[in-house]
């Protein structure tokens, strides 16, 4: 890995098969999500972002993190995180260099996931992480040089309206972790059997 990369947690979810709560503020082995994530995250630039979702939405983040709403315009969800965090590197003049992007729902996030995926991106555009069949979009690496289309246009016309189809467009590389764990590291937390599941994995 020639350089660190930035990173973003896109923490915006709502919950709601949850019944509304804030996931990244779940416990899992006695640690909120949130800050399992952070662990995860080594060998990145500081502060680490948290796109929070909606400027409304509250989300309790460490002071050692920045906290990145969504932009005005957009229409939430994954993707709008992603753009938000592109779009502060960009205000503060950075343009180039590689965003690492991570779902604030995945509590099991390896400790070598950063280097393992910046050294698989070679000179692809982005990559993404996968176990076997299932894939996760959010859990990628971005060069930030293949995100300024998205933030100069104006409007939606055109645009991906998912990072699953943001991958897509961009050709995306698919890393598949299953060879290098025995357990799903990128398993997350949607329903209360999920919660179960990663509480039960977490005493093991």
């Amino acid at each position: 890995m020639s350089e660190r990369p930035y990173a973003v947690i896109i923490a915006g979810g709502r919950g709601t098969r949850l019944g509304g709560v804030r996931k990244g503020e779940l416990r899992i082995g006695g640690l909120p999500v949130l800050e399992r994530v952070i662990r995860g995250l080594n060998g990145v630039r500081d502060p680490v972002m948290v796109a929070t979702g909606p400027a409304r939405q509250q989300l309790l983040i460490p002071s050692s993190c920045e906290a990145v709403p969504d932009l005005p315009e957009s229409t939430g969800g994954p993707l709008a995180g992603l753009l938000a965090a592109a779009k502060q590197l960009a205000d503060s003049g950075i343009t180039t260099g590689t965003l690492v992007s991570v779902a604030a729902d995945t509590p099991f996030l390896p400790e070598d996931f950063v280097a393992r995926i910046s050294l698989a991106l070679g000179d692809a555009p982005a990559a993404y992480a996968a176990w076997g069949e299932d894939f996760y979009p959010p859990n990628a690496i971005w060069r930030l040089e293949a995100l300024q289309d998205m933030l100069s246009a104006t409007g939606n016309a055109g645009k991906p309206g998912s990072l699953k189809a943001l991958h897509s467009s961009l050709g995306s590389l698919r890393i598949d972790w299953s060879g290098w764990a025995q357990a799903n590291p990128f398993a997350n937390l949607n329903t209360i059997k999920d919660l179960i599941a990663l509480q039960n994995r977490a005493r093991s």
